[in-house]
């Protein structure tokens, strides 16, 4: 059964995964003076928000472009806690480039700054071929839909679902809006829209995932004094009745003092099987991006959304473009240079641009995300555990909001809160 807020601050916390949800986490319990140890499997942190040197394109590049908003409460307050405030960079207003690769159209969505949506009522700001009363969809996701899908409470065609809410969705969601979860949307929906534009700013990690959410959360853990282990994959768990006693690592086992706790922040289907029995979602999406090693045009918008192409955004970095496409199960067993040719299709027609492929990078995550369908959303576990001393974080578990930066981080605050014993965590 799940246990209330503990009494007394832990000895010392092992946080398994140095994912930005296990960062979080252990950010914010060094922050609190507890000892930290941190156990991650690979060589490097950050896991799927990853940056690396790319041989091919002898450039830093990140795995895939993972847009944070304004709004993201739990983004600012984890680089504020690791000193990495300037580390995002987007337009002073809200705006969203929009390119029809059938009809050759562009537009730009510009919602008004303030939570009073009067920018639906001028045509150049919202999307065109649109009319107020379409937007009424918006209004319908911010009521509560437990259990159901986007389709059954919406329509899902027509020009702003077409031109707008479905790409906005599919992103958000890593899962074909048709049959993803009413709430999920919803969530999002209440989170940006519903607040203005001051808070859907679009922002990018510069110069690079690592520089921005990885790299200064490392640097403050040695500061603090976190003792810091790569390679280091866990193998198993020794549990009696409602506590786990044991951690049994490559190099060895740990046993755990009496007010000792863990943060197990791991992929879900590692979760699985280091607690045979708990619920997770088990059904997963692929993300597929690229990146063009090229010097985009002076005149070239950082992000543009595509419509009726293979790819779904382009963003315009200084050195590249880099495409991603989202729930892209369809493209994960394509020939790397079958969709490298695809998608730069779509980022020359958008940008003018002529000339052969250039030197390319193609980047596959097989399971990127959680589907986020109704039956997987009720998968999703609890922060807390059966287990008085075990606690769960990760895009995955159940903080109501999508497999995002925002939910991962949101996750590790949680974990964080109830393994320092304050029981002051949300789900």
């Amino acid at each position: 059964m799940p246990t209330t807020g503990l009494a007394r601050p832990p000895a010392r916390v092992h946080v398994i995964g140095a994912g930005l949800a296990g960062l979080s986490a252990a950010v914010a319990l060094t922050d609190r003076g507890v000892p930290v140890v941190v156990s991650e499997a690979a060589r490097q942190a950050g896991g799927r928000c990853r940056s690396f040197h790319d041989g091919v394109l002898d450039m830093v590049i990140d795995n895939g472009n993972h847009l944070v908003l304004s709004g993201n409460t739990a983004v600012h307050r984890y680089l504020r806690a690791i000193g990495a405030e300037g580390r995002l960079t987007g337009p002073d207003r809200a705006e969203f480039h929009f390119f029809d690769l059938q009809l050759g159209e562009r537009w730009t969505l510009r919602p008004s700054d303030g939570a009073l949506p009067w920018w639906i009522l001028d045509p150049e700001r919202r999307v065109p071929g649109t009319r107020p009363r379409d937007y009424l969809a918006l209004l319908t996701l911010l009521r509560r839909h437990p259990g159901r899908r986007i389709d059954e409470v919406i329509r899902c065609d027509g020009t702003l679902w077409d031109k707008f809410l479905r790409p906005v969705l599919l992103s958000a969601l890593n899962t074909a809006p048709e049959e993803a979860s009413a709430d999920l949307a919803g969530a999002i929906v209440r989170e940006t829209f519903a607040k203005g534009g001051r808070h859907i700013r679009p922002l990018v990690a510069t110069p690079s995932l690592a520089a921005a959410f990885v790299d200064p959360a490392l640097s403050r853990l040695e500061r603090g004094g976190a003792d810091i282990r790569f390679g280091r994959p866990l193998r198993a768990m020794r549990i009696d009745g409602d506590k786990v006693l044991g951690l049994t690592f490559d190099d060895g086992e740990e046993t755990l003092a009496p007010q000792d706790r863990v943060i197990l922040s791991v992929p879900p289907w590692i979760a699985r099987t280091l607690l045979p029995g708990i619920s997770a979602p088990d059904a997963f999406h692929a993300i597929v991006n690229a990146h063009f090693r090229i010097v985009p045009p002076t005149e070239a918008v950082a992000m543009v959304g595509l419509i009726g192409g293979t790819a779904e955004w382009v963003f315009a970095f200084h050195d590249r473009f880099s495409v991603t496409v989202s729930a892209a199960d369809r493209l994960i067993d394509r020939e790397t240079e079958t969709l490298a040719l695809l998608l730069w299709r779509d980022v020359a027609i958008v940008h003018g641009l002529t000339g052969p492929v250039p030197p390319h990078r193609i980047v596959k995550e097989r399971r990127a995300t959680f589907s986020a369908t109704p039956a997987q959303a009720s998968q999703r576990p609890s922060v807390r555990t059966a287990w008085t001393n075990l606690f769960l974080a990760g895009d995955w578990v159940d903080t109501g909001l999508p497999a995002t930066i925002e939910g991962a981080l949101r996750s590790g605050e949680a974990a964080a809160s109830l393994a320092f014993g304050t029981g002051m965590a949300g789900r």
